[in-house]
């Protein structure tokens, strides 16, 4: 069983994608950021720097934090699902798209939603800064899906980690529709049932946004 910390933002998907499609046990525990369950004593004991998404392996007792942390030590504990062998090709590949998450996509898509969506016009140019900065990001997400059919050549982790970050289009103001391969890879994985059930943890009106 694994305790899952969470709220419904990207980086919280990204796990409970990955725990749906690896059908491990799970009991979701909300942290409400909003309301700054986040900063609690008890949350700040699992993870000092006080975000989610955070998991218990009730197993062995293990915590983890940090979302790319967590879907590698998940790839780990279901014997490799969703994560080529270590130190083969197809696994470098994929941790590499999952660490251009981590570096590019999440911070810089992260300054979108905070500017553009949260506090429209109150730095023009900060606003303008980062959504430049996100389209770019787009583009090479499209040129890179011209000859692949996900982010590593075979579904894994790194689309997990990803597609959360871009099923916040509207919030960024981007028209999908003008990179093609981005769309379909999108609505290929928001097709998938367990993306569906993820979606979902923990419950809020959310709905995912479909071109």
């Amino acid at each position: 069983m694994i305790d899952l910390y969470t709220w419904s933002t990207p980086n919280g998907r990204k796990i409970s994608i990955m725990l749906e499609e690896t059908e491990l046990p799970y009991e979701v525990y909300p942290i409400d950021i909003g309301m700054g369950d986040q900063h609690t004593e008890t949350f700040l004991a699992m993870n000092p720097n006080g975000k989610i998404p955070v998991i218990v392996d009730r197993e062995n007792g293990k915590i983890v934090f940090e979302s790319a942390a967590i879907l590698i030590y998940l790839a780990n504990k279901t014997g490799g699902r969703f994560l080529p062998k270590v130190h083969s090709d197809q696994y470098w590949t994929t941790i590499q798209w999952l660490m251009f998450q981590v570096a590019h996509v999440g911070p810089m898509l992260g300054q979108v939603h905070h500017f553009t969506k949260f506090n429209p016009g109150v730095a023009p140019y900060a606003q303008n800064r980062y959504l430049q900065e996100a389209l770019r990001l787009y583009q090479v997400f499209d040129t890179h899906l011209k000859t692949s059919e996900y982010l590593a050549g075979p579904y894994s982790i790194a689309d997990m980690a990803t597609w959360p970050w871009i099923a916040r289009f509207n919030w960024q103001t981007i028209d999908i529709s003008e990179y093609p391969n981005v769309l379909r890879w999108y609505i290929s994985i928001a097709e998938r049932p367990a993306v569906h059930r993820a979606w979902q943890v923990p419950p809020s009106d959310q709905q995912i946004p479909m071109p």
